[in-house]
C-alpha cells in the first residue's frame, strides 16, 4: 500500500487538493503556495524517507478559535508537507472504509450532505418517531483512543509502513503558545485525515445502533436517535451511554444531552415546528434555529461595523460571501420573512458606514447634492446634530442611497440570493419540505 500512496499520480492529486483547500501555515511557516516548489526539489528524499520508515512528522501548530458558547476549540494545523502526505494516504485508504459506512452517517463523506441528514431527521419525526435521544459528545476529537483506533485501522490496512506513518501523526506533539505538549489520545481537528479517522471510530457506534434496529442520524460527532415512546427513548439512551463509555471510551456531555420532543430539537442549525396545513396533523417542518440567526446577525454586524478598516467594495464582497454561504446552508427552511427584515436592517448598517465614511460636514453636503438632494436640505442634514445611526434610518439616506444604487456597487440582498438558490430544492435528492410562515 505504501507504494500505491507514493505513486506520482496519487501524490500530484494530493498536492492539488491541499493547494485547493488553502489553509494556514504550520510550525515551519511554509505557505501552501510553496508546496509545488518543495515537491519538485525534495520529492525523491521525501518518498525515500517514507518508504524506509525514517520520516518524522513535525509538531502540529495548535490554534484556539472561539466556539458559540463562549468556550474555545483547539485546532491542529500540520505542516504543508504533512498535509500532503496525509492527503495522499487518505485518497488510498478511504475506499477501504467508505463502502461499509452506514447510510445514516452523513458527515465528511462523498455524495453525502448536511441537507440529507436534516431531511432524514424530519422524515423520522413525520413518521411518528417523536421521542428523540439527542446526544452530545464532550470534546470528542480530543478523547479518541489511539490504541483502539489503530486496531480498527488494522482490520482494513495490513500495510505496517502505512500504519506506522498514521501512528506517528497521531502521536505528533502539538505546539500551543510556543510550548510543545505530548499527545497520547485525540485526533487534531484541521488535518486531512481527521474526518475519516473520526468516522472510523464512530462507525462502531453506527453498527451498534443498527444491530439494535434503531433509527438514527449522525453527522460527524452530532447524532440523534428517534423512538416512538418516552420509555423506549430512556432505555435506548442508557444503553448507548454505557456503550460509548465502556467500548469507545468517549464521554457524553450531560448538560447538552437528553430526550427531546421535535420542537425542542436542534440539528445542524435547524429546528422543527408543527405544520398547521389541513390534513398534515402531527407533521413538522423545518425552520432555522434562533442560535443560527444570532450567529448570522453577529457576522453581518462585524462586517458592517463603521470602524472596521476596509473599503466599501471589499466590505460588499465579504458580505456577499457570508450571505451566499448562509442562505445556501439553510435554503430548505422557511426564511423569506426574516430575510426581508434582516435586509432592511443591513441596508441601514451600510448607509451608516457610508455616512461615517464621508466624515466632514462639507463632504456630506456635496455628496448629498450629487445624490439629488436640494442644496438647502443637504446643508441642513450635513450639519445635523443627530447621531449617525439615526440619520442612516432617516428618509434622507433611504431615498438617496437606494437599493438600486447599492446593487450597482455589487450588493446582493439576502432575499434575492434566496430566490436564486431556492429553485434547486426541486432536485430529486432534496425533497422539498412543507414550508411554514415564521
Amino acid at each position: 500500500m505504501i507504494e500505491q500512496i507514493l505513486t506520482r499520480k496519487n501524490m500530484l492529486q494530493a498536492m492539488r487538493q491541499v493547494q485547493k483547500n488553502h489553509g494556514s501555515a504550520g510550525v515551519d511557516h511554509m505557505p501552501v503556495t510553496k508546496l509545488s516548489e518543495l515537491w519538485s526539489i525534495d520529492k525523491e528524499e521525501l518518498t525515500a524517507e517514507v518508504r524506509s520508515g525514517k520520516y518524522l512528522p513535525q509538531p502540529i501548530l495548535g490554534i484556539e478559535i472561539p466556539k458559540g458558547n463562549g468556550k474555545m476549540r483547539l485546532l491542529g494545523i500540520p505542516t504543508v508537507t504533512d498535509r500532503l502526505l496525509q492527503q495522499a494516504v487518505l485518497q488510498v485508504i478511504m475506499a477501504r472504509f467508505e463502502f461499509e459506512f452506514s447510510e445514516s452517517s452523513f458527515g465528511f463523506r462523498p455524495n453525502k450532505s448536511l441537507h440529507q441528514a436534516v431531511l432524514k431527521a424530519q422524515g423520522y419525526i413525520n413518521e411518528g418517531y417523536q421521542y428523540i435521544v439527542d446526544i452530545d459528545l464532550k470534546t470528542f476529537f480530543d478523547e479518541i483512543d489511539h490504541c483502539y483506533l489503530v486496531q480498527l485501522l488494522y482490520r482494513k490496512i495490513k500495510c505496517l509502513e502505512t500504519l506506522r506513518l498514521i501512528r506517528k501523526w497521531l502521536r505528533s506533539p502539538i505546539s500551543i503558545k510556543g510550548k510543545l505538549v505530548k499527545r497520547r489520545k485525540g485526533v487534531p481537528q484541521g488535518s486531512p485525515l481527521s474526518p475519516l479517522l473520526s468516522n472510523i471510530i464512530l462507525h462502531e457506534l453506527d453498527r451498534e445502533l443498527e444491530r439494535q434496529g434503531l433509527r438514527f442520524v449522525r453527522y460527524a460527532d452530532d447524532f440523534s436517535i428517534y423512538t416512538k415512546t418516552k420509555a423506549n427513548s430512556r432505555k435506548v439512551g442508557n444503553a448507548i451511554f454505557k456503550f460509548l463509555r465502556n467500548k469507545l471510551k468517549l464521554t457524553i456531555n450531560r448538560e447538552k444531552s437528553g430526550i427531546r420532543r421535535p420542537v425542542q430539537l436542534t440539528i445542524l442549525g435547524f429546528g422543527f415546528v408543527p405544520t398547521y396545513v389541513k390534513g398534515e396533523k402531527g407533521k413538522y417542518q423545518l425552520v432555522v434555529s434562533e442560535k443560527s440567526w444570532k450567529k448570522l446577525k453577529q457576522k453581518l454586524k462585524i462586517l458592517t461595523r463603521k470602524t472596521t478598516p476596509m473599503s466599501f467594495d471589499e466590505r460588499i464582497e465579504k458580505l456577499n460571501q457570508v450571505q451566499r454561504g448562509w442562505v445556501n446552508n439553510f435554503r430548505m427552511a422557511s426564511i423569506q420573512n426574516k430575510l426581508n427584515e434582516l435586509d432592511g436592517w443591513l441596508r441601514n448598517r451600510l448607509q451608516y458606514c457610508i455616512w461615517h465614511h464621508w466624515k466632514k460636514s462639507e463632504r456630506k453636503r456635496k455628496n448629498l447634492i450629487r445624490l439629488g438632494v436640494e442644496q438647502g436640505q443637504a446643508y441642513a442634514w450635513s450639519r445635523s446634530r443627530m447621531g449617525g445611526w439615526a440619520i442612516a434610518q432617516s428618509p434622507i439616506l433611504g431615498t438617496t442611497i437606494t437599493v438600486d444604487r447599492l446593487k450597482k456597487r455589487g450588493y446582493v440582498s439576502l432575499l434575492e440570493i434566496y430566490r436564486k438558490i431556492s429553485p434547486q430544492l426541486n432536485e430529486p435528492l432534496l425533497t422539498r419540505p412543507v414550508r411554514a410562515v415564521v
